[in-house]
């Protein structure tokens, strides 16, 4: 079981509130990401949840019980840590053994854990070697086995790829991914990069100033979003935003067209080139001088020959625009 329950939660630091109350219900087995600018409380929300952090309001239920006053070792959750926080002097089986070892785990219980993390990791090999003499992602593997084998409840994830390079950070999210899979276990993953959690989640919880914005699966938030902060928030590249005469002719104070919904050829919307990024399977153009907004990007196929100060004419795809209020919420 991994169901976990925030019923008006909230976090404030002295007289500066960071956290207003808030209530939201993540289901056992789901892969939820706490996806939001920094700053905005995702990693405070987590820690609230792990209990390294205390609340000032709200209750935190886990499985049906109460935690908010229960110390971290005994919420029966595992934390995986941006920085890793391995012991450099242990090796690999040590380093993973120790929260075992802590709890009074017998040896030979150790020692099945230790083995099934690591073939599930990918780790088999370098049990014996220490965390210097590993890569990047290894060592973030190294700290993921570390949370596997105390088998918890859930897993909280507090941005631990934004240490790796692209091509690692790519890698490490479809094992995380596929770990899941396999183990069918509550993950909390929390990130600033809204690529991570529209390719990961089951459901993505968008976050600004400690409020949530809006809960929903990835596709929910990319085809509806409720306001114009989730809506130039997922997405890469972000929405269009377009106001004054041709948002009202289309009914609203704004509207907002994603890139990819933007054709090339004969269109009302005509401009030149300011950038093109030629990029193999896709050609972004950053249009200037539509009289729309200050840069219209468009998202065309890779074969497209524009380039910087070509004349080009546009077109939003019928059924794709997005309308918005004067109060920035959905139409």
């Amino acid at each position: 079981m991994g169901r976990i329950e925030l019923k008006g939660v909230r976090k404030a630091f002295g007289e500066v509130e960071v956290i207003p109350p808030l209530d939201l219900a993540i289901e056992d087995g789901e892969f939820c990401v706490f996806v939001g600018p920094s700053g905005c409380g995702k990693s405070t929300l987590l820690r609230l949840i792990a209990g390294l952090e205390d609340t000032s309001g709200g209750h935190i239920e886990i499985d049906g019980l109460d935690m908010t006053d229960t110390p971290p070792a005994r919420r029966g959750l595992a934390m995986v840590f941006q920085s890793y926080a391995l012991y450099p002097h242990m090796s690999v089986r040590k380093n993973i053994a120790f929260p075992m070892k802590m709890a009074g785990v017998d040896a030979a219980e150790q020692a099945r854990r230790i083995e099934a993390a690591a073939r599930a990791l990918n780790l088999s090999d370098y049990l014996d070697r220490r965390p210097g003499q590993l890569s990047g992602g290894q060592r973030q593997r190294v700290a993921i086995g570390r949370a596997i084998v105390r088998e918890p409840s859930a897993f909280l994830f507090d941005e631990p790829l934004s240490n790796l390079d692209a091509a690692l950070r790519v890698g490490m999210r479809m094992e995380i991914g596929e770990l899941h899979e396999q183990l069918s276990t509550t993950m909390i993953y929390v990130t600033h990069d809204q690529v991570e959690a529209m390719t990961m989640a089951d459901r993505i919880v968008v976050l600004r100033a400690g409020r949530i914005e809006q809960v929903g699966t990835p596709l929910d938030l990319y085809r509806s979003p409720r306001n114009l902060f989730v809506a130039g928030f997922i997405g890469s590249p972000r929405m269009n935003f377009v106001e004054g005469e041709e948002a009202g002719r289309h009914g609203a104070h704004t509207i907002g067209i994603r890139p990819e919904h933007v054709r090339v050829g004969e269109g009302p919307w005509r401009g030149t080139v300011g950038v093109s990024e030629h990029l193999g399977s896709d050609t972004f153009l950053h249009v200037h001088g539509t009289g729309l907004a200050e840069t219209i990007t468009v998202r065309a196929g890779g074969e497209v020959p524009l380039r910087g100060g070509d004349p080009v004419s546009l077109a939003p795809e019928e059924g794709k625009l997005h309308r918005f209020g004067p109060d920035g919420l959905r139409l």
